[in-house]
């Protein structure tokens, strides 16, 4: 069984992002089969999961509690904080006062008295960062969490904030076609030994094996506003992934298994979280931790899905803003 530390804590290298089941992509599952499906991982020996205040307003860290918190020993329970949603509004608070009640809220929803990693969901540029990271230790302190993370941030805003007091987890999106961490954060957490968690390690679905027409969305699903599965530049991008299912089946794996395998391998310290509803989606990416993959094989999807080869950007532009993790816009210019 491949394992990886986080939070001072021996877990295996895929855990489960608790998303898909509250918000985002498509409609949500009912609610009975969002709770056999965390029971169904848990009992497979999935021991990371990871959710957020904002996926579903709260619903996401509420089906944990029904499914799995009275066997909360078994498993590191991560969630975040900072994003605030009201109504159509979109904003990031990291101020002391909103982590503190963020995180009361939090554990009152999931029905547990402490995390074992709480996030800055977004980096807050209107706090000091020592006042953010204040709030994180006085909840240490507290036994309410027992370590903190960020996500979506620079390499010297980590440094920054690690520097106050050392950190375990910086979350941020990678997997062949988001390679922005490969720019800074992914050599700093290396060096300040912090585990790096990656979400969307499947492309957001697309290196999933199954997406194949974006038109088949549902309407409020999250990528139709992401220019990546825009109409115009998914007829490029699918080319790429028609490509990427040839390397899968000369390795023997499924599609899904190969991106999380190209992910786990560029460092040690790497982590994957791919969310899903599905049963049999969660056995393959279960099973990516322990596979094997020819480095020949990892190395031509390197080549053949990169920053370079993919059509759009990652977010839309009104979106961009919030995003203090280094673009490769940044340094084109």
């Amino acid at each position: 069984m491949a394992t990886r530390v986080l939070a001072g804590r021996q877990v295996r290298s895929i855990g489960l992002g608790c998303m898909n089941v509250a918000w985002a992509y498509g409609n949500p599952p009912a609610r009975e089969d969002a709770v056999a499906l965390f029971r169904h991982a848990l009992d497979a020996g999935c021991d990371h999961f990871d959710t957020a205040n904002i996926y579903g307003g709260g619903v996401s860290e509420e089906i944990l509690s029904e499914a799995i918190m009275d066997r909360r020993h078994e498993f590191l329970l991560a969630t975040k904080t900072g994003i605030m949603v009201d109504g159509p509004r979109r904003g990031v608070d990291c101020s002391p006062a909103s982590i503190t009640a963020s995180l009361d809220a939090s554990l009152k929803r999931l029905g547990t008295d402490h995390v074992d990693l709480f996030y800055m969901h977004r980096f807050d540029p209107k706090v000091p960062i020592a006042e953010s990271v204040g709030a994180m230790v006085r909840a240490i302190e507290a036994g309410k969490i027992r370590a903190y993370g960020v996500s979506e941030w620079s390499a010297a805003h980590v440094r920054e904030a690690h520097a106050i007091h050392p950190m375990a987890a910086v979350q941020t999106e990678y997997s062949p076609w988001t390679r922005n961490v490969e720019l800074g954060v992914l050599a700093t957490t290396h060096a300040l030994g912090i585990a790096l968690v990656a979400f969307s390690p499947l492309a957001r679905g697309a290196l999933g094996g199954e997406l194949r027409d974006v038109e088949t969305l549902a309407e409020k699903d999250l990528r139709r506003t992401l220019p990546r599965f825009s109409a115009e530049n998914w007829i490029h991008n699918r080319r790429l992934i028609d490509r990427f299912n040839d390397l899968t089946t000369e390795a023997a794996v499924t599609p899904a298994q190969l991106s999380l395998a190209w992910v786990l391998s560029r460092a040690r310290h790497v982590h994957a979280i791919p969310g899903t509803r599905s049963r049999p989606h969660f056995d393959q990416n279960h099973a990516a931790s322990d596979l094997i993959v020819s480095s020949d094989i990892l190395e031509r999807v390197s080549a053949l899905i990169n920053q370079d080869s993919v059509a759009g950007h990652r977010y839309p532009q009104g979106i961009r803003g919030t995003i203090d993790t280094e673009d490769f816009d940044q340094f084109s210019q």
